[in-house]
């Protein structure tokens, strides 16, 4: 007995599976191709704007402390996120805030375990240089330093 033979039914269904598929897809496709200027086309776009929002918000964010729940309990995670003015051996001064407004400058111990990447590419500590926006993240057992030269 051949193999098409022997599954003959099962090929049937799933040729039937793949062909209604299709069909729903282009139907799908040709009702969200029209043009709706209605409300009910502006309440999405509205809605869709909301849910972006806490991106967005994060995108701006130049410190923050967090309370992470983990397998045995709950650990504080901080980061701090602004432009590098020295790196002196293992402290890394960096100013929070924005090209037009300063939040605080800080010098972070950084700790020879972390992990640097500097544009994308593993580094250390003293690849980073002045002028540099940086990301540094800080739990309990990891420290991140994501370093990126500006544009």
């Amino acid at each position: 007995m051949s193999l098409i033979r022997k599954h003959s039914k099962l090929l049937v269904v799933a040729g039937s599976c793949a062909a209604l598929g299709a069909g729903a897809s282009a139907i799908a496709t040709a009702g969200a191709a029209t043009d709706n200027s209605s409300k009910a086309g502006n309440a999405g776009k509205a809605a869709t704007a909301y849910v972006r929002a806490p991106h967005r918000l994060a995108a701006r964010a130049v410190h923050g402390d967090l309370i992470v729940a983990t397998k045995t309990g709950f650990a504080a995670v901080t980061f701090d996120r602004g432009t590098v003015r020295s790196v002196s051996g293992q402290q890394l001064t960096l100013t929070e805030g924005t090209k037009k407004a300063t939040y605080k400058t800080l010098t972070l111990t950084i700790p020879t375990t972390a992990r640097v990447r500097d544009n994308r590419h593993q580094a250390t500590l003293a690849d980073v240089t002045d002028g540099q926006r940086v990301t540094v993240v800080q739990a309990p057992k990891a420290t991140f330093v994501i370093a990126r030269t500006r544009r």
